[in-house]
């Protein structure tokens, strides 16, 4: 069997993310001043990635004063922040941040910026360790796809509204009234999920890309294989990976391969082309296209898609 596939993914260069930050360190105390002349009233969020942009705009009711930092098209695991990304972190009132391994960069950043209120979404969950990695005893590494799991953006969605309402007490009411509606849509987006297992035919997921679902397969009892392990910065699987995949495939008769957003889907294809599988897109929430975010995509959105998906390769 011979398999041809180029599954090129950029690495993230550390030596050059720490040149960024410290000249953004720099750059913070020009930001200071300006902060200082800023004249801009109402209370100022800024989130780093769209699940936490997308929590804030449910609990504020819209996106006045709300920075989105890793923009639309950006890969979350290599991005660096720039000079007026630093600027927007420093002036902001409430910045709410994952805090996994790629977000190294914002814990750096918050020691030139005492004032704002900082929330580390990944303290509202019990964080899973990322399987199949090898570390040692003092090196456990989590798995930062928290948002994957409708339980947990609700208990993200509370610790965001306490920041708002710490931060803006006169408006207290209303982040509580939407944050309220918000989190009865998640409940619902749950049930939905758990009614879907609980008929299913299969409970295997068989993705033929990278893996940001473990917290989502945990919460629902899926089994999964995958191409990489988690969100592996790998330039492509192995080949021994890959025809396990297909073998998989093949001797289970799975109808469906997953993708995940922005694949370049070179592994799928080659998958498919092997198995006749149809490749099926679960959207992770987080790197959205231009279009998507300019269609207003929400989270509940992508996720509702995701129960179609779903339902394709589990029935």
């Amino acid at each position: 069997m011979k398999l041809k596939f180029d599954f090129s993914l950029e690495g993230t260069n550390a030596m050059r993310r720490s040149l960024s930050l410290l000249l953004l360190a720099c750059l913070l105390l020009t930001a200071c001043a300006a902060g200082a002349e800023s004249g801009e009233e109402g209370l100022r969020v800024v989130a780093t990635d769209f699940p936490c942009y997308d929590l804030a705009r449910q609990a504020l009711g819209g996106e006045e004063n709300l920075t989105l930092l890793i923009r639309p098209g950006m890969d979350a695991h290599t991005y660096e922040p720039t000079p007026a990304d630093a600027k927007a972190v420093y002036e902001a009132d409430v910045l709410l941040y994952i805090g996994g391994a790629s977000d190294a960069w914002v814990e750096d950043m918050l020691l030139d910026a005492p004032d704002v209120a900082a929330v580390r979404l990944m303290d509202s969950v019990q964080p899973l360790e990322e399987e199949h990695a090898e570390h040692g005893h003092e090196d456990v590494s989590y798995d930062e796809h928290i948002w994957t799991s409708p339980v947990n953006m609700r208990a993200m969605l509370k610790s965001v509204e306490e920041a708002l309402c710490a931060a803006d007490p006169q408006n207290a009411d209303t982040y509580h009234s939407n944050a309220a509606a918000y989190d009865a849509q998640l409940a619902g987006l749950d049930q939905t999920f758990r009614d879907l297992v609980s008929g299913a035919a299969r409970t295997e997921l068989v993705f033929a890309d990278r893996f940001p679902f473990l917290y989502f397969a945990r919460e629902y009892g899926l089994s999964y294989r995958s191409a990489f392990s988690g969100c592996s910065e790998e330039a492509q699987p192995s080949v021994q990976a890959v025809a396990s995949l297909i073998d998989a495939v093949e001797q289970d008769g799975v109808p469906v391969i997953y993708v995940i957003e922005l694949s370049t889907r070179d592994v799928a294809n080659a998958v498919a082309e092997q198995t006749g599988a149809e490749i099926v897109e679960m959207h992770s929430c987080q790197s959205l296209t231009g279009e998507e975010f300019e269609a207003g995509e929400t989270y509940l959105s992508l996720m509702t898609r995701n129960v179609e998906a779903l339902r394709k390769g589990l029935y």
